[in-house]
């Protein structure tokens, strides 16, 4: 039986020469790939109230959206800076070679709300820590953290357990 790991294929020198890309859109495309990488998601978190779904640009919108399906919540998406047409707060976070930002809308998430924060992969955790930020700045408790790969090399997920979260990864690639 396959697992979530055996349908993520590995592309050398990809976004630049010295990086081994894991590539989750062969997971997402085949049908049994994608149900056992959203099943497994959810299975930490079965029988918890769960509010709303909150998904990082760009795949953690694929898997927040049918994870929010599965638990029967809504769903909202942190977007790169000046991508939400209303009114958003924003969190700047530090990438390898600079700056970059992220947004939410203003009203999208009511204090008290239980929130599942979700991407495809956890490298440094610097999106996902800016993305934290933004649900505790609107007053939503933060009930985990999903990603379907860790490169735990790049400390993220020690990074995020660091600010208290729990977090919860399928596989772990080794390298970066």
């Amino acid at each position: 039986m396959k697992t979530v790991k055996d349908y993520i294929r590995t592309i050398p020198d990809f976004p630049h020469k010295g990086i081994l890309f894991r590539d989750v859109t062969t997971l997402f495309s085949d049908p049994r790939g994608l149900r056992l990488a959203v099943d497994q998601m959810l299975h930490p978190y079965a029988g918890m109230r769960i509010d709303k779904v909150v998904g990082l640009e760009a795949r953690g919108f694929i898997l927040g959206g049918a994870i929010a399906h599965q638990l029967s919540v809504g769903f909202v998406p942190i977007r790169k800076k000046g991508k939400l047409p209303g009114p958003t707060l924003g969190e700047s976070y530090t990438l390898e070679y600079g700056k970059a930002e992220v947004e939410i809308h203003e009203d999208a998430i009511a204090g008290g709300e239980r929130i599942l924060l979700v991407d495809d992969l956890l490298a440094t955790g610097g999106t996902a820590e800016a993305g934290i930020k933004l649900i505790e700045r609107l007053g939503g408790t933060i009930m985990g953290c999903a990603f379907i790969v860790d490169l735990p090399e790049l400390g993220g997920r020690a990074r995020l357990e660091g600010m208290g979260m729990e977090v919860h990864a399928l596989c772990e690639f080794e390298g970066t």
